[in-house]
């Protein structure tokens, strides 16, 4: 707002406070000056809600301001938000009807407001001239006007907004959707009031379609009152903006002849000066050529702003403000009031899709108000680039953007041809981050004629980047190489999307075959190779993003179809997932129509896909795709063949999946032996398959086998590979794991927790791998009796889980069965249920009713049901999930063992002790050949057995089992551990299953 007048109100008086939104400031503007000269004290505030806040809110806090708190309505200062008359409704009765003496209003607007406004009682202002309006505004504050007051037309204070500057010419028509800009428009009104005689110049540069012209328009309505003359002129070719500035002549009354040169020279002369008035404006729009402009800009005390493409303004004493894309919030706001019918979320979904550039998202959001379109398949449309014909151009945004890129680049054609030529190489890379070294590095033979010289000559080089970065088509920003040179650095060029969309709708196909080319042989010449190296992964997410704006999946050079298989394993190992499946389809599909059926790449690029389809948790689908590839190359190369036993190793992944751990263990065994011969011991591939049959023995409950052969891989891997190679992290995890499910609970958490400081480091905080190690700790941290650091720990990683992989992938649900486990004893009863309600709903889904996970999570619901007092139903399922657990992998397996230990606690509870007595006998029996004397759930069945049989009156025998359970107990977890005192106070002990990696 201007500096307000000196107030000849009492110091005493109370203020008034002005609220109005940004769009009607030149009407706040006089309404304030007015009052101000009948001696009131006057604050002013915009009125610009934050989105989400409640209405009720937000007029609250306006409520707060001192003094009477004058509102100026309109359909801007309804609509902001955007808000809806039902809202505003809602929100004046609660608010302001019982404060009527706190508010006022007045009116600026003809159109139908919200009937609530009725209780501002508000004067209206619309229609009526200077006079009328004062006089209305001063009877509805009830202030008695000061006959003394200044007059309105002084020439001294902003001018009545319904009536135009003296002199108007050319500016376009105001757009009632202008969006946001406010603290741009701000900082811009007030350089040019507070910069010198002469140098108050402005320049709004920015990128095509980024809203230049509308902020200069707006600018011009907001602060038009305060000028006596506005000239608008187009700056884009010379002569005709000579001839413009030219009629500025007889506009302000100057006597000349009628050539145009003449007038010129009498109408810079005249601003120069400051007369016939020194508050004038000029406007100078499209000013993309200074060498053209620079010389007509007038001096003297008025103000010019100029909107340019251009940054070598900077070069011409003008003050710069660039003009950036919408922020997010702009830009939803902007969608709504353009297409209404979108909500929010849609609004979010186009803006994405856009990158917020204004023109677009005007095109783009007209043309969906009117179609039945939904924003899924508009997107789907925009990228498949058909934009050209799903927009609609407004009045407010006349030129469709690819009319107005295509102007620019025969502009930057003319200037520096191969500006353009770097530009289009430019579109075959990712538009958010095009590596400059990628670029650089093209191998010289790979280069077509015409960009030979361009990568060949640094100063040709300069000239491209300097002019594309002049005309904000890219921006350039500089990324510092870390120590560890793996890691990407240097430049990085950014380009807007729909600048990288057009560009290559505009190029020929020939020209677009061959740059693709050229962007496929510079992608595969920086295949970092390794990708199960995790200091190498930067680099290949680097590339990742390139993939497809290169084309790589037409291609036929095994070097790019190297890079793709590189890639998708990368994508594997990083927990990248969604990504890595969409990239191996569509690799799939392409490679398919491209080499055929029976292509060797099409079976390696089959197990990536298998991996990332198995990482999801899929493996039927996973079982048929891996056994049709091993069919084929057992036939084809033999079962001694390398790709044969990479094929039968997926296959032996799957079948643990699916819960058939025996047929998993006796391939796992025969690849195993296959490596060993082939390769040797000590090969990585040899290594890998003693992990997986370490894993198919874990499954099988044979744990004692399973911690030694994990324990011979690690000591391997930390040799052949290095210590904190992610194979050698892996196998810190299943050591842990083994140790734990052994009952060694002190060791596990010592080697799990040094390995979760490390994973930390080198794989980061999301990495799949790295939530395992976390979730691993959580487990030995409960088993060890520090329940409060596990409880947080679990629940952490549970969120972790959820957000990066999904509710439904199989780590998260492996964390959602533990969470639910602590919950039910030391959470909320609730919390337990409706997780463990919501696993075992996943795993039937996913697995079937047979499948060992699902009949665990269905023995951990019975014991949420026993908690909450649902005996009978808990007994029920009790009983069937250990009948299920026998059939799933027999009656000495541990799982099977911790069922019959729940279950001859059901058997108890519902008053059956010889039943209960029964099945503790034979599930001690069971796991003293299984898992030992002394394995904590062999200890509990003697403590649960004791009970049963001192419920049967067979007190000598319950006493010394009793006995000889405290002291293994107290001997193996020590005579505090939280498991020893429960026992000792005699509380039945349980059991919680507990998914295992597969």
């Amino acid at each position: 707002m201007p500096a307000a007048r000196r107030s000849t109100a009492p110091a005493g008086r109370p203020p008034v406070t002005v609220s109005f939104a940004g769009f009607n400031r030149a009407w706040a503007a006089w309404i304030g000056d007015r009052l101000e000269r009948h001696g009131m004290r006057v604050a002013f505030q915009r009125w610009d809600p934050r989105a989400g806040t409640p209405l009720e809110d937000a007029l609250s806090d306006l409520a707060l301001a001192e003094g009477t708190v004058l509102i100026v309505l309109s359909d801007w200062y309804i609509q902001l938000g955007p808000r809806s008359h039902e809202e505003w409704n809602a929100a004046l009765r609660t608010v302001v009807a019982d404060r009527q003496d706190k508010f006022a209003a007045v009116s600026i607007t003809t159109n139908a407001l919200p009937t609530a406004t009725a209780v501002f009682g508000a004067a209206e202002l619309a229609d009526v001239g200077a006079r009328e309006a004062e006089r209305r505004l001063l009877a509805r504050l009830g202030i008695e006007p000061d006959p003394h007051a200044e007059p309105e037309d002084d020439g001294g204070g902003p001018r009545y907004p319904q009536e135009q500057p003296r002199v108007w010419g050319g500016v376009p028509r105001r757009n009632t959707r202008f969006t946001g800009r406010e603290n741009l428009l701000a900082d811009v009104y007030h350089r040019l009031q507070q910069a010198e005689r002469g140098a108050a110049v402005c320049t709004l540069y920015g990128m095509s379609g980024v809203g230049k012209t509308q902020l200069a328009t707006e600018y011009v309505y907001r602060f038009g009152s305060e000028y006596d003359v506005v000239w608008w002129v187009a700056a884009g070719e010379r002569t005709p903006m000579r001839q413009r500035l030219a009629e500025l002549a007889p506009a302000l009354g100057l006597s000349t002849g009628q050539e145009y040169g003449e007038r010129l020279r009498a109408v810079r002369d005249a601003l120069r000066r400051g007369e016939p008035s020194n508050r004038w404006l000029l406007v100078l729009d499209g000013a993309d050529q200074p060498e053209h402009v620079a010389d007509m800009l007038p001096s003297g005390p008025g103000h010019v702003l100029l909107t340019s493409q251009n940054r070598e303004w900077s070069e011409h004493n003008t003050m710069m403000f660039e003009v950036p894309v919408y922020t997010r919030e702009e830009s939803i706001a902007f969608v709504r009031r353009r297409a209404p019918r979108l909500d929010r979320a849609e609004a979010d979904q186009l803006a994405e899709a856009l990158e917020d550039l204004p023109l677009l998202l005007d095109q783009t959001a007209g043309w969906l108000s009117d179609s039945t379109m939904t924003v899924d398949e508009y997107v789907e449309l925009l990228e498949s680039g058909a934009d050209a014909e799903v927009v609609r151009v407004a009045h407010d945004f006349p030129m469709t953007y690819q009319t107005s890129w295509s102007i620019l680049q025969n502009r930057l054609a003319e200037a520096v041809p191969a500006s353009v030529d770097l530009l289009r190489l430019c579109s075959f890379f990712a538009p958010a981050a095009i590596p400059v070294r990628l670029l650089r590095e093209i191998p010289p033979g790979d280069l077509p004629e015409e960009l030979t010289g361009l990568m060949n000559d640094p100063l040709l080089w300069n000239q491209a980047i300097s002019k594309l970065l002049q005309y904000s088509v890219v921006r350039i920003e500089s990324h510092d190489v870390t120590a560890d040179d793996a890691s990407p650095g240097g430049e990085i060029l950014y380009m807007h999307r729909m600048v990288h969309q057009t560009v290559r709708a505009l190029m020929p196909d020939r020209q677009q075959a061959e740059y693709s080319r050229v962007a496929q042989r510079a992608l595969a010449a920086a295949d970092p190779l390794r990708p199960t190296d995790t200091r190498l992964w930067p680099r290949f997410a680097e590339l990742a993003q390139h993939l497809k704006a290169a084309n790589v999946l037409v291609s036929r050079d095994p070097d790019v179809q190297n890079l793709v298989l590189n890639v998708l394993r990368y994508m594997y190992l990083s927990g990248e997932y969604r990504s890595g499946l969409k990239l191996a389809e569509r690799a799939l599909t392409a490679w398919r129509e491209l080499l055929g059926d029976t292509h060797p790449r099409i079976w390696d690029l089959s197990y990536h896909y298998a991996n990332l389809l198995r990482a999801t948790g899929d493996y039927a689908a996973t079982e048929a795709l891996d056994r049709v590839v091993l069919d084929h190359l057992r036939e084809t190369q033999g079962p001694r063949d390398l790709d044969t036993l990479r094929a039968a190793t997926g296959l032996a992944a799957d079948l643990r999946g699916l819960a058939r751990f025996e047929e998993a263990l006796e391939l796992s065994a025969t690849v195993l032996q296959g490596y060993t011969e082939l390769v040797g011991e000590q090969d990585s591939r040899t290594l890998n398959a003693q992990n997986n049959l370490a894993v198919s023995l874990r499954l099988l409950g044979r744990y004692t086998d399973s911690l030694a052969l994990h324990r011979r891989t690690l000591e391997a891997r930390r040799e052949l590979l290095r210590p904190r190679h992610n194979w050698s992290l892996f196998s810190e995890i299943h050591v842990a794991t083994d140790l734990r499910l052994l009952g060694r609970y002190a060791e596990a958490t010592s080697v799990q927790e040094h390995s979760v400081r490390v994973h930390r480091i080198v794989m980061g905080n999301d990495n799949p791998q790295t939530l395992r190690a976390e979730h691993n700790l959580g487990l030995c941290l409960y088993r060890s009796g520090d329940r409060a650091k596990a409880g947080r720990l679990l629940g952490r990683v549970l969120e972790r889980s959820e957000r990066v992989l999904g509710e439904t992938d199989p780590l998260t649900l492996m964390v959602a069965v533990s969470y639910s486990c602590f919950a039910r004893e030391h959470g909320s009863l609730d919390q337990a249920r409706e997780i463990g309600e919501q696993v075992a709903e996943r795993y039937l889904f996913q697995l079937g009713a047979a499948h060992p996970y699902a009949i665990g999570a269905q023995a951990n619901h019975a014991l949420v049901l026993r908690a909450a007092g649902e005996r009978q139903q808990a007994m029920l399922l009790s009983e069937e999930a250990l009948a299920g657990m026998r059939r799933a992998v027999g009656p000495d397996h541990p799982w099977t063992l911790g069922c019959a230990l729940n279950a001859a606690a059901a058997r108890n509870f519902s008053g059956d002790p010889e039943a209960a007595a029964e099945l503790g006998r034979d599930t001690v029996t069971r796991a003293t050949a299984t898992l030992g004397l002394h394995h904590p759930l062999t200890l509990s069945g003697q403590i649960a057995l004791a009970a049963d049989l001192r419920g049967l009156r067979k007190r000598q025998e319950a006493d010394k089992l009793e006995e000889e359970a405290l002291t293994g107990l107290s001997t193996v977890l020590g005579p505090q551990h939280a498991h020893t005192v429960s026992a000792r106070s005699r509380t039945r002990p349980y059991w919680d299953f507990e998914p295992q990696m597969t």
